[in-house]
């Protein structure tokens, strides 16, 4: 009975683990600032904070065409993978970057037991209004 038990916990345990990213509960997103460029006319900066609870993720997805996006992990680790390379786990204080026109095809939170956040800053047309274009399957 009891190895039943542990049998059912852990099918339990890897069916969560390895729900895929649109069964996944969804980040919280904040734009923390947009400040126009002074010498770099029609460009903004543009700060998006990106929280997941334990177990959360967001789905595929793109940024608007002109967004140069450089990204750091502020709290816990972070699974990521951008136009089709290795998913990559970052850990609190690493970062990467993202080209304009990229594919997010993962980005989620490394742990199902642990918070993490995330800074995302975009360098972006002011006309761009639309910053994330999730991908429908």
């Amino acid at each position: 009975m009891f190895t039943r038990l542990l049998s059912a916990l852990g099918l339990t345990a890897l069916a969560i683990t390895a729900a895929p990213a649109q069964e996944r509960p969804a980040g919280k997103i904040t734009t923390v600032f947009d400040r126009p460029l002074p010498h770099v006319p029609g460009k903004s900066l543009r700060g998006v904070l990106v929280e997941y609870g334990p177990g959360a993720g967001s789905p595929a997805h793109t940024h608007a065409k002109s967004a140069f996006i450089y990204a750091t992990v502020l709290e816990g680790s972070v699974r990521s993978s951008v136009n089709g390379a290795p998913e990559k786990v970052y850990q609190a204080g690493e970062n990467w970057a993202e080209e304009p026109g990229a594919f997010h095809g993962v980005s989620a939170n490394a742990s199902d037991t642990k918070p993490a956040r995330i800074l995302a800053v975009f360098v972006v047309d002011i006309d761009d209004t639309e910053l994330t274009k999730f991908v429908k399957k």
